[in-house]
């Protein structure tokens, strides 16, 4: 499977350049930073100072503006969060979420891209970005005091990641690559579930089932239900039919 690494307004540079290394040390090169605080934070002094030796994972990094941008081609999304959240994805430990996802690769539902979340070194993940993702993977800490430093969190997700995949398999520290994605049966990216339900709340608020002064935990509740559907692409097309019927059936009501 692609995996992706995503860093939400990040503060510190140090903890960039130590993202890369943990990466760079487990086998992954794919990082991706939303909105951080400095916009040069990939060439500062200390965000390459503590990359140590993984300054070809920072060169690789890329700066996005939205989340959105940041997720493109991925289909799984791992939140990562110290408290559970009120109607958001379910919470487990990583590594019970993630060995039996390892196990679904070569598997139309195991296709496609995992994408890990991460939010700010200060408040942590958005509600609004915990809800668009599949699962919320809490690591086990001691009771009482559950916050790690961000790089340290990286790098006990991507250890957990890599031995769920089967570890490091030749001299080289490759790891098996997966068997060929399965095109039409992958499910479809995160943009394209977003689209989706962006299209699915203006029709919901034409015909009158969605209040927008009033509308409760509805679109969470409906984004959780497609994630757990994981749609395919196609699925998606059929469903944003739906939704441009509705918007039309509600135009011709109008008086």
């Amino acid at each position: 499977m692609r995996t992706r690494f995503v860093l939400i307004q990040t503060s510190h540079a140090g903890n960039v350049g130590a993202a890369a290394r943990a990466l760079k040390v487990m086998g992954f090169d794919d990082l991706v930073l939303v909105a951080p605080r400095w916009p040069d934070v990939l060439t500062r002094p200390e965000a390459v100072e503590r990359a140590s030796g993984a300054t070809d994972v920072l060169a690789a990094a890329r700066i996005v503006a939205t989340v959105d941008e940041a997720l493109e081609g991925m289909t799984h999304l791992c939140a990562t969060v110290m408290t559970a959240r009120d109607f958001g994805p379910p919470t487990t430990s990583p590594r019970a979420h993630l060995t039996p996802l390892a196990g679904r690769r070569g598997q139309p539902a195991g296709e496609g891209g995992v994408a890990f979340l991460f939010g700010s070194e200060r408040y942590g993940m958005r509600n609004e970005d915990v809800y668009r993702c599949h699962v919320a993977l809490q690591i086990p800490s001691a009771p009482g005091y559950g916050s790690l430093n961000l790089a340290a969190a990286i790098q006990v997700i991507a250890y957990e990641w890599r031995s769920a995949l089967g570890g490091f398999t030749d001299e080289g520290g490759a790891a098996t690559a997966g068997p060929a994605a399965a095109a039409e049966a992958a499910p479809a990216d995160a943009q394209a579930v977003a689209g989706m339900l962006s299209h699915w709340e203006q029709a919901l608020v034409a015909i009158g089932f969605l209040n927008p002064a009033a509308p409760k935990k509805l679109m969470p509740r409906l984004r959780q239900l497609f994630n757990r559907a994981q749609p395919t692409p196609e699925e998606i097309h059929i469903l944003r039919g739906v939704a441009k019927a509705m918007l039309e059936a509600s135009d011709r009501t109008k008086p």
